[in-house]
């Protein structure tokens, strides 16, 4: 298995985005989907977008999976929530 040096703001955006979207998952609120979906999109955007995904032509897809999977267990502070 291949290990990627991921940037630290790409893993956070990409743990962002998990986040917004376990929060949409529960909310009632619509007002506060309508805010956590724009989230999700702007979050989305970013993540997509990174300069890293240059560097890793031919194998993005592969790394684009072992970014979800290094992100996707919630922060100890999103667990507590």
């Amino acid at each position: 298995m291949t290990s990627y040096a991921f940037p630290d703001d790409l893993l956070q955006a990409q743990r962002d985005w998990y986040a917004a979207y376990r929060q949409l998952a529960q909310e009632e609120n619509p007002s506060r989907t309508t805010v956590l979906r724009r989230t999700l999109q702007r979050l989305s955007v970013r993540i997509t977008t990174h300069p890293y995904w240059a560097t890793v032509p031919g194998r993005a897809p592969a790394a684009r999976m072992a970014l979800k999977q290094q992100t996707w267990e919630p922060t100890a502070e999103e667990a507590r929530r």
